[in-house]
């Protein structure tokens, strides 16, 4: 994630950069123009350095050494403007625009000789700055760039004004070689510290936050000298004031303007909000604006708050809620290192952001009534609609999956929602239904959330799955509470209702097992299987309303009242989210949906009970017949003589026995896998437990199930 930012910052500042006005070529071409008077060599050498006193008629020595002071001291305040004197060369080595070197005439006094040279650092320090300040004035090197040779152009009108002054002390006479030098001191660490950070800038080509951090640097090292400290901290800022202006517009509009591609925060415009709806694994609240590398020294530790406060105002500004954050009107973000005033301005603008945001999410779009209208739907917390839609859907659910019509179900859902009491829910036309293509182990699978089911799973997918299997209801979610209730979170909502669902159905199939049984227990079916299938069936009742129970009452009504109470005390919209996500995965945990192992024996046991429902009408049925075979041959055995009494029971009795010990065996097979299934549940649920203590209450349901047996 960290190097696709990088990336896409890398991407946005060279764009930025292309697409920058250039600079004139005249600019360039015209050297005289840019204070560049000096001549360019392609390497020092001697050959060059003898001809430096070709322009003069004379040397120097020939002179005394009064007259060489005087004419010493006039190239000197040329060359301190970057202008060559007759017996002071100035060379640049083509390439290497920090590679300066001042030459003496080799025939100058010795004295004065020595005077020039400590001078020269001063003379070499302003043509670096002033070269700085023509390059760094140009689109492509930013607003950062910009703001600095501003400074820097404000300084060298100072230093020129200085050089000025001391021409005129020259011209009336009042000036000597040391006098000179006595003035220049104070300017020698200012400029030569300048100069120290400019070449670092322009080796190192940097720009936004990088300058910034160079200057606090550099800044810090010279804690020692309180004038060269003070020059550089002013001249941070005023470079950072540029930087500050795209940070105002960010934290009090939720805008970026950012032409160079300076900003620490960088805006990926390829993801869009409609991707929240549409993409199981939308990154575009925690990607459409990310940090990038480079944040400046003075924001580091606000860098999130400042990277939430403009997300907020974002939102609202794309909602079309238009704010002004107090005290935005006329305020102006100052960065020293004395004033701290504007982390005040960013954390009040935070405050301001994160409240409203919130209250326009709560009152406006009323979050609160949303989130309980799903909970009444996809997680099952007013059912009544959904018992009526499975008895008006039960033959389109029964289809194959490519025989059901996802429009007539729609049509039956709307039906049954119009006739219960979800009509009177503002929200119940946001609900929709669809129909998945797997089964829910295998969805499970498919979305990687259970990565700890392996390939070999013993779980196979049906062969022919129907509707009632891959039933899913849908909700339709709109900016700007798609933000908290987002594609990935419906996707949560989705497996627990499809679990919860398809344990409905099996409850509703063992429902009608059981009615069955009641029905003929008037036929007084004593020493047939009908009674132990009875208790077959009443376990597995027992087993399916313990699982429903412990979803419903044990995991989904606890964790959703401690989410509630929370999202009432919530500061910010991200601690909505945060306090959201956390309810669904702790719901589906407990709801073993993030357990394989526990899941697929649960998925047998289903399965088991559904096999045994399909199985009822046909064991019944058998065993009334037996029954009923039994006391036809009771009636004729009575009414006949005893001899036809004998043969009537011998020809009957095989035919009883045979039929009677298949349903009786068929009961048993149920009931033997079935017993063997839960204490397999309850072994692996007792052991679960310590690791995971939720599980315990399972645990005892289903361990009680099994003593039953």
């Amino acid at each position: 994630m960290a190097d696709s930012t990088t990336a896409t910052a890398a991407a946005a500042a060279a764009a930025a950069a292309a697409a920058a006005p250039s600079t004139p070529r005249w600019n360039v071409e015209r050297p005289f123009l840019t204070g560049r008077f000096h001549q360019e060599v392609k390497g020092t050498s001697r050959l060059a350095l003898d001809s430096l006193s070709g322009g003069s008629d004379r040397a120097i020595g020939c002179y005394e050494a009064a007259v060489q002071e005087l004419i010493v001291l006039d190239d000197l305040l040329s060359a301190m403007v970057g202008v060559e004197g007759r017996y002071i060369s100035i060379t640049r080595v083509r390439g290497k625009e920090d590679a300066i070197s001042f030459h003496v005439d080799a025939s100058m006094d010795l004295a004065l000789q020595e005077m020039a040279k400590r001078i020269f650092p001063l003379c070499q320090s302003f043509i670096l700055i002033s070269h700085f300040v023509e390059s760094r004035s140009q689109f492509k090197n930013g607003l950062v760039n910009h703001a600095f040779a501003a400074a820097l152009r404000e300084l060298l009108l100072g230093y020129e004004a200085k050089v000025a002054q001391l021409e005129h002390q020259f011209r009336l006479g009042r000036l000597s070689i040391q006098g000179l030098w006595f003035y220049c001191q104070p300017m020698m660490g200012s400029m030569q510290a300048l100069s120290m950070v400019i070449q670092k800038v322009s080796s190192n080509n940097f720009v936004g936050s990088a300058v910034l951090n160079l200057l606090q640097s550099q800044a810090k090292l010279m804690a020692g000298d309180n004038v060269v400290r003070s020059l550089l901290e002013k001249m941070i800022q005023q470079a950072s004031n540029a930087y500050l202006s795209i940070l105002e517009r960010w934290v009090y509009e939720g805008v970026i303007d950012d032409p160079y591609g300076e900003f620490f925060i960088v805006e990926n415009k390829s993801l869009k909000k409609e991707s929240l709806t549409q993409d199981d694994d939308a990154k575009f609240w925690s990607e459409r604006y990310s940090l990038k590398d480079g944040i400046p020294s003075f924001l580091a530790n606000i860098a999130e708050t400042i990277l939430t406060t403009g997300k907020y105002l974002n939102v609202m500004r794309e909602c079309g809620h238009h704010v002004q954050v107090p005290g935005s009107d006329g305020a102006k973000l100052m960065s020293s290192s004395s004033n701290h005033h504007y982390l005040e301005c960013i954390r009040a603008s935070y405050d301001f952001a994160s409240g409203e945001l919130l209250n326009l999410v709560r009152e406006k779009y009323d979050l609160m009534g949303k989130l309980r209208s799903m909970k009444h739907y996809l997680l099952l917390d007013q059912g009544d609609f959904l018992v009526h839609f499975m008895d008006i859907a039960r033959d389109e659910l029964s289809k194959k999956l490519d025989e059901i019509s996802v429009e007539k179900l729609q049509s039956l859902l709307d039906l049954a929602l119009r006739t219960t009491a979800a009509a009177a829910d503002p929200c119940h036309e946001d609900l929709t239904c669809c129909v998945e293509r797997s089964s829910l182990l295998k969805r499970l699978e498919d979305i990687e959330l259970n990565r700890t089911i392996p390939d070999d799973s013993e779980f196979e997918e049906p062969l022919s799955i129907t509707g009632l299997e891959t039933f899913c209801l849908s909700y339709k979610v709109r900016w700007p509470l798609s933000i908290v209730i987002s594609r990935k979170a419906l996707m949560k909502y989705q497996l627990i209702f499809r679990f919860l669902f398809h344990c409905k159905h099996v409850e509703r199939q063992l429902c009608g097992a059981w009615q069955v049984h009641q029905g003929v227990r008037a036929l007084n079916p004593g020493g047939t299987a009908i009674s132990r299938s009875s208790l077959l069936c009443r376990s597995m009742l027992k087993f399916i309303n313990s699982l429903l129970h412990y979803l419903t009452f044990e995991v989904l009504e606890p964790n959703w009242h401690v989410m509630l109470n929370r999202l009432q005390t919530a500061k910010s919209i991200d601690e909505v989210i945060q306090h959201h996500d956390y309810f669904l995965e702790k719901c589906l945990r407990e709801c073993l949906l993030l357990l394989p192992g526990l899941l697929k024996k649960v998925e047998k046991l289903k399965l088991l009970c559904i096999q045994y429902a399909a199985a009822t009408q046909w064991l019944i049925s058998s065993s009334v017949d037996i029954t009923q075979s039994s006391e036809k041959l009771d009636n004729s055995v009575r009414s006949e003589d005893p001899k036809s009494r004998k043969s009537a029971t011998q020809s009957q009795a095989p035919r009883s026995m045979t039929k009677n010990a298949t349903v009786t065996n068929s009961v048993l097979k149920f009931e033997k896998e079935f017993n063997a299934e839960i204490q397999s549940l309850g072994t692996i649920l007792s052991s679960h437990s310590q690791a995971e203590p939720y599980l315990t209450h399972l645990a005892q349901y289903i361990l009680g199930v099994g003593k039953n047996q």
